[in-house]
This record gives C-alpha cells, structure tokens and sequence, in this order.
C-alpha cells in the first residue's frame, strides 16, 4: 500500500530480497568506475554522505555551488545507469521519459541530509524517484517552504519514493538511520539512489 507523506508518495518494498542484492551489484560497478566522493556545500562544509552518479549527468556540491555535470570530478564520464535503478523508475514514475542522472549517496551510520529541496532540474513536472537500500533512514518531509510542520516515515531497504505534483518541490532529508537493521551491505549503512530527469 502507498503511503502519502507529505505528499511524496512512499511505495513499500517495491524491490524484493533478489532485486535488492541485484542493485547492490550494480551500484558497486558504478563505484568501481567512478568512485565515491565526499562534497561540499557553498561554504565549504564537507557534507557526511559520499557519493557518485550514472547516468548522462551527474550532480556536483562544490564551493561554486550546486549543479549537474557531465563528467565525475576527477574528468571521466559518468557509467551507465544501473539498469535495476531505470527498471524502477518505469514501474513508479507515471512518466514516458527515461531518467538521465541516477545520483547514489552512501550513508554510514552517523550520516544525514538536512532539509533540502530538489530543484536544479529544467522541468519540475518530471517527478524524483528516490530507492531506498540497507539500513533503515528516517525520512523528514515538509511543505514547499523552508520551516513549518513536517512528517516522517522510516525507509526500509527496498522501499521507493516518488516526489512529484505538488510536492514535487517539498523541502525533504534524512534526520538518522537505524544502524543493523538491514543485512544487505556487509559494512552496514544506506544506499540511496535518486533518479531524475535534467533538462
């Protein structure tokens, strides 16, 4: 059953046990080729997850802001998209048009995202499909502006959510995780891949 929160609609356990192993694997070749990174905010804040990109682009957080890019930092182009993480997307997205970034963020235990909106994408009518991978994350979820009240759901491995209507722009992160509750990833923590179309 979906789950509305906020208006982003949670879908539980849209990847079974087999699948979710199966998207592990490919994540960990997008790795190989184009290896995890630790961004930093504008100011220079190094944020806590690490993360990478497949797909035609890849999402960049530097000193000169936040931004899709062509080519990881160190100037290869980004690996093709995992092809469990497009599978996903045309099961969820309600949309015709293939994601062209796939950003994959690496939470270890002590790891979080603030709140935060996804807007750097040309076309707010294509929504974001977010897949859950691992420990379970506590999901935060509020209105289109920042502050005010919000809602939370705790993400477990194999769940999916969909931003799009009129939450597409919700201010939204990860407050924690819930450290062993997953046995997915042999070293523990989150996988979260997040789907988008760019331009």
């Amino acid at each position: 059953m979906i789950v509305d929160v906020g208006g982003i609609k949670v879908h539980p356990g849209v990847l079974d046990a087999g699948e979710q192993a199966e998207l592990v694997e490919q994540v960990r070749r997008v790795v190989r080729a184009a290896p995890l990174f630790r961004p930093e905010t504008k100011r220079g804040r190094k944020m806590s997850v690490r993360m990478t990109s497949a797909g035609r682009y890849g999402w960049i957080s530097d000193r000169a802001g936040y931004r899709y890019e062509r080519h990881h930092p160190d100037g290869q182009e980004w690996p093709p998209m995992p092809a469990l993480a497009k599978e996903v997307w045309r099961r969820v997205s309600g949309v015709s048009r293939d994601p062209q970034s796939c950003l994959i963020n690496y939470y270890d235990a002590d790891a979080k995202m603030g709140m935060h909106q996804d807007r750097d994408e040309a076309n707010f009518e294509m929504p974001v499909v977010s897949i859950s991978l691992g420990d379970d994350a506590l999901f935060r979820v509020g209105g289109a502006e920042r502050g005010g009240k919000t809602q939370s759901i705790w993400l477990q491995s194999g769940d999916v959510a969909v931003m799009g209507g009129d939450a597409r722009l919700n201010f939204h992160g990860i407050d924690r995780l819930r450290p062993g509750t997953s046995s997915l990833l042999p070293n523990g923590g989150r996988i979260n891949l997040t789907l988008r179309v760019v331009d």
